[in-house]
């Protein structure tokens, strides 16, 4: 008799962009002549820039030629692609191998699938409040997860646990507090990782908005980091591929675990792993994130980059003029906003949908340290969030 991975039972009932989704519609119903200012989900609005389109359209042509045609390529990605991202560390002073790094459709999918690699029984620690998919995917792999506080009172950047655990998902730029971690405190991290034999999972899809050059946009820039860590990159938000689908993660040679001490193990794992249940990226999007990291594609998309962040500062000073506390924004599009009048997310949510038509992401929906916080997006259109911050400083 066939039965449900009972694990389904311990998810959230509703994804908390489709609840979101799910009270705009409703909104609208009521009131269909309203102008609704969507300040909520992290997805991008500029076009994507013309060096990387032409990257784009050549994939497209190279498949209308027998010459240049190519159906499966191999699992782990595009041999140019990975040396283009090896490169790519390579200015940071950091020296990863192609064979390390694997290409996929986008960091997501990676951040939910890389627990896959490790014992059921394992132990996660995620920040809280931090990005749905690492406590939804643990708990659909039936791992048992604790929350690390990343909370005012910390600037919202967590301290390692207090007791053994296995994995740790790390986000920084952090969805959605916007905080950055700082080189000390990964230093503390990796400690831990390599003192108790566990692996970090670092997610680092937004370290391209990092402008402080203080801060390490890789983890890797850390000494010890490539015994202990796994990093998962994207070109979504950097270079507007939401809909193109295109990252990369990085499962160093060096890593180690309780059991596996055998010089590049983690890494044939992953890439068995991968070929069983990933075909690969599609070459089209890969031929995309050659141009992205050509020269050209990266002064292009620095520049929408920088358009983001100019967003971030007009959403952030129109709150602030309004006496709102409000974190991030800085080196991230992310901004991370305390409720007033004791109000809950859900409750500062209903007044600004209903007072201002403006959209946000309620904080709870991240963790219970959300609870009295909301997530404001810099992914808007610019004439977009300038009404919306209009609205808000008329109606509120």
């Amino acid at each position: 008799m066939a039965k449900i991975n009972p694990n389904f039972k311990k998810l959230p009932q509703n994804y908390l962009f489709s609840e979101i989704k799910k009270k705009k519609q409703e909104y609208l119903k009521k009131h269909p002549k309203a102008e609704i200012y969507d300040l909520s989900i992290g997805d991008t609005t500029q076009p994507i820039v013309p060096s990387v389109i032409e990257g784009l359209k050549r994939g497209v042509e190279k498949l209308a030629k027998r010459k240049t045609y190519t159906g499966y390529g191999q699992t782990e990605g595009n041999i140019k692609l990975r040396k283009a991202i090896s490169k790519f560390y390579q200015k940071r002073g950091v020296k990863i191998s192609p064979s390390e790094i694997f290409i996929s459709d986008g960091a997501k999918t990676d951040c939910a699938n890389i627990s896959s690699l490790f014992s059921p029984k394992s132990k996660i620690a995620i920040c809280d409040p931090v990005y749905p998919v690492y406590r939804d995917a643990n708990l659909f792999w039936g791992k048992k997860i604790i929350y690390l506080p990343a909370t005012k009172e910390n600037s919202f950047l967590p301290k390692v646990p207090k007791q053994k655990v296995d994995l740790i998902f790390l986000c920084s730029p952090n969805n959605p507090t916007g905080a950055v971690m700082t080189k000390s405190h990964l230093r503390d991290f990796i400690k831990y990782a390599i003192e108790n034999k566990a692996i970090i999972i670092f997610d680092a899809a937004y370290s391209e908005f990092i402008q402080d050059k203080n801060l390490p946009k890789s983890i890797y820039q850390i000494e010890g980091a490539k015994k202990c860590a796994i990093e998962i990159q994207s070109f979504s938000k950097s270079a507007g591929f939401t809909g193109v689908r295109l990252g990369w993660t990085i499962v160093p040679n060096e890593l180690e675990t309780e059991d596996v001490f055998e010089k590049g193990k983690i890494n044939s794992l992953w890439q068995k792993r991968q070929s069983i249940m990933f075909n690969g990226a599609s070459n089209i999007s890969q031929e995309g994130g050659l141009a992205v990291l050509s020269s050209k594609g990266q002064r292009e998309t620095k520049k929408q980059i920088k358009y983001y962040l100019e967003n971030a500062k007009i959403i952030k000073d129109g709150l602030r003029s309004l006496k709102l506390e409000v974190f991030g924004g800085e080196n991230s599009p992310y901004l991370w906003v305390k409720c007033p009048k004791n109000l809950t997310s859900w409750q500062f949510f209903k007044e600004l949908l209903e007072k201002a038509n403006v959209i946000c992401v309620p904080g709870e929906g991240f963790g219970k340290y959300g609870k009295n916080y909301v997530r404001f997006s810099a992914f808007a259109l610019r004439e977009k969030i300038k009404k919306a911050i209009r609205n808000i400083r008329e109606n509120l």
